[in-house]
């Protein structure tokens, strides 16, 4: 698990305090059954919080949370990505999730990039790992 910033990781047009955070984690499943959990009404509030659904390309997701966006790539057993607003103020950042096999099980990895503020990034580090331990922990 990482929290890199730096000017390579920014846009031009954000500053520099832009940072990129990747998390991953093993879950103990095959792909199969990850994925067909992710994308139930549990997964997807799993990852986005309380209310979310996940669609497939361009529809949008909110939680209760106020948190938000869009479904900008919807690859099965593979990736999603997605716009990520904090609240209806925030910026847009992007979120992939990445799923590859692992073994007997499954890799989890998620990437979110053009985090704004150092408080943000530590609470959203946090937020994105706890979600891949709800992910990975398999069917409820």
């Amino acid at each position: 698990m990482t929290a890199t910033a730096g000017p390579t990781d920014a846009p031009a047009d954000h500053t520099q305090d832009a940072a990129v955070i990747e998390v991953s984690r093993v879950a103990p499943f095959p792909i199969d059954e990850v994925w067909r959990v992710l994308t139930t009404s549990a997964g997807a509030e799993a990852l986005l919080g309380a209310g979310a659904h996940l669609g497939g390309k361009g529809e949008a997701w909110r939680s209760v949370d106020g948190s938000h966006g869009v479904v900008r790539s919807y690859h099965p057993m593979e990736q999603i990505r997605l716009s990520w607003h904090a609240d209806e103020h925030g910026p847009a950042t992007l979120v992939e999730l990445n799923l590859a096999p692992d073994g007997e099980g499954t890799r989890l990895g998620l990437r979110h990039e053009q985090v704004q503020g150092i408080a943000l990034n530590k609470g959203l580090q946090q937020r994105w790992e706890a979600a891949l331990g709800r992910i990975g922990a398999g069917p409820t």
